[in-house]
């Protein structure tokens, strides 16, 4: 179970050649997203595209992965095809525990295969393999056919694939994993699209030991009872982060109608998360190795004979597809909102960022500066049918528009106007209008993620407008998150696994040097993540916020454009600190 070093699969499509490679820097990178960044300083080419041959794609999972429970997470980098930068993406299912399993800390992916291919991988076997067939098949499609293709390993095995969106190029594309998580933001499909890749298979069909004597035992019977017996959890088992849309419409933080509205009381109700639960949850679903359960699977059915005859699929649903494909465009039925995301899995779209463009469409409509020539369809807040047309449409590039917003909403806004209510701050926003925190903290981020910092919570905690403490909490707050994700342990579980939790399992596991520095090493990382990002050309100055952002209304009353932007000003002071010499 202990390594010092890391095992790391790489595989060169250009020459179909792989080898296992061994890395030193355990105790400097943990794994996750420490791993990540070490392996593109050593694969990725910071001076070239996003789209050159030799960018690789990484994934990387932890040195608790397979021991502890939640520990489910596998972090994917790349140079993004959103905005030509460093970037990580994070994703559950059953791929961080395949790759464990398969033996590997990582695996590198370089190079162009020379016709669309599946990459098939176990402990003892790698075969890249033609997939024409599967040239423009949607994401659920594929996976299904995938599994009949090659059977066996059921339950031990992982399948990544991309749909439409990833071949046609589309920034906004997105990894489908094992069907119910996904590589969502900042346009991983188009990644492997771009390496003529549909899909990636990865059999854990190996083993590994786990530590002998009653230390390790009884520490994992005390987290797991933690998870399992207290309710710390209890919130994500029962509604789901779906739990979120009335508590964040209630304090007026949720953004309805592209951000025109952050509350809507009569209709939330219809798309909260009892009524998800009530109406459209089949059942509940869990990563491996993760005993919470808190993927929450809903339904959707539609009649294809006048003979009550009717077809369903299953789709996942939590907070932020919620928002993105049903308040931001102004929906109240949980089946439509429901629908909307199923276009979106098909095509591999991710569901926010197609969301919140398809919201700016609509009111770019709204004001004349596209027409239906350019939409394709009529787009009007509240109405579903529309929405799923222009999803499919959105997803498969269907003309020059699509195309387009594709590449981002602010990309359309160049070419049409409106990018006063183009609602992205670094990428197409997360559902928390909460307050100037946050909206300077996603923009600035480093995956321009909710989760990159706490500044949606800090938001709603703090009325005062002081800048120096805020500031000062988004700097405290991050090496704490890069610790866990280089961990790669849930974010969900950051209040069980505390610090001195992930040392006690660090320990325990035999890796004493790592559990004695983890402060230290939380901040080096961090540093280390946002050094190749500046290197790869952020520049944060040239990050905006749109105006429609200055004008959004929160429990607090309207925001402080002042206080924004010396928030704004000082996050980045603060930033360059910590990549550029004294």
């Amino acid at each position: 179970m202990n390594r010092d070093h890391f095992r790391v699969l790489v595989v060169d499509l250009d020459t179909g050649q792989s080898q296992v490679e061994q890395f030193d820097g355990r105790d400097q990178a943990i794994g996750g997203s420490g791993l990540a960044a070490l392996l593109f300083e050593k694969y990725g080419r910071k001076d070239r595209p996003w789209s050159h041959a030799d960018q690789p794609f990484i994934l990387a999972i932890g040195p608790l992965t397979g021991a502890f429970p939640l520990m489910s997470k596998t972090v994917a980098a790349f140079k993004s095809p959103y905005h030509d930068q460093y970037t990580e993406s994070h994703a559950g299912g059953r791929l961080a525990l395949a790759l464990r399993f398969a033996g590997y800390d990582g695996l590198v992916v370089t190079g162009c295969a020379p016709g669309l291919s599946i990459l098939e991988l176990g402990s003892r076997h790698i075969r890249i393999r033609d997939a024409g067939y599967l040239r423009g098949m949607d994401a659920y499609a594929t996976g299904k056919l995938l599994r009949r293709i090659h059977p066996g390993g059921s339950g031990h095995r992982s399948i990544l694939r991309i749909g439409p969106a990833g071949e046609c190029g589309l920034a906004m594309a997105c990894i489908n994993v094992d069907t119910y998580r996904h590589f969502g933001r900042l346009g991983g499909g188009t990644v492997l699209g771009n390496k003529n890749i549909k899909g990636i298979i990865i059999q854990g069909d190996s083993g590994f030991s786990l530590p002998e004597g009653s230390d390790y035992q009884k520490l994992f019977a005390t987290v797991y009872e933690q998870v399992t017996a207290t309710n710390m959890m209890q919130k994500y088992h029962n509604l789901g982060t779906a739990a979120n849309l009335q508590v964040l419409d209630d304090l007026k933080a949720l953004p309805w109608r592209n951000l025109q509205q952050t509350s809507d009381p009569e209709t939330i109700t219809g798309v909260n998360g009892e009524t998800f639960a009530d109406k459209t949850l089949l059942r509940n679903g869990a990563c491996s190795g993760c005993p919470v359960g808190c993927i929450h699977i809903g339904y959707v059915r539609e009649k294809f004979h006048q003979d009550n005859r009717y077809f369903y699929r299953q789709v996942a649903y939590d907070y932020e597809p919620i928002f993105a494909c049903g308040t931001m465009l102004g929906l109240g039925n949980p089946f439509e909102v429901l629908g909307i995301m199923d276009e979106m899995e098909k095509m591999g779209l991710d569901a926010m960022s197609g969301g919140v463009a398809l919201a700016w469409a609509t009111e770019a409509l709204e004001q004349g500066l596209v027409s239906v020539r350019e939409t394709g369809v009529e787009l009007r807040f509240g109405d579903a049918a529309g929405y799923r047309q222009a999803a499919r449409m959105l997803g498969t590039g269907a003309n020059d528009f699509y195309t387009l917003l594709g590449q981002g909403t602010l990309r359309a806004a160049e070419a049409y106007g409106g990018r006063d209510f183009a609602c992205v701050l670094g990428q197409e926003m997360a559902g928390y209008a909460t307050g100037e925190l946050f909206f300077a903290a996603q923009s600035l981020g480093f995956r321009h993620s909710h989760l990159d910092t706490g500044g949606y919570s800090y938001d709603q905690k703090h009325a005062e407008k002081d800048v120096d403490r805020a500031v000062q909490f988004l700097l405290d707050d991050e090496p704490g998150r890069v610790l866990l994700t280089s961990m790669v342990a849930c974010l969900f579980a950051r209040s069980i696994y505390t610090e001195e939790m992930l040392a006690r399992c660090l320990d325990v596991l035999g890796y004493e040097t790592l559990a004695g520095n983890l402060p230290e090493l939380g901040e080096q990382i961090r540093c280390h993540r946002w050094r190749l990002r500046f290197a790869t050309g952020f520049r944060p100055e040239d990050v905006t916020i749109p105006k429609r952002f200055y004008r959004v209304q929160t429990w607090k009353g309207p925001v402080d454009p002042a206080y924004l932007d010396q928030l704004r000003t000082r996050y980045i002071e603060a930033l360059r600190a910590r990549v550029e010499p004294d």
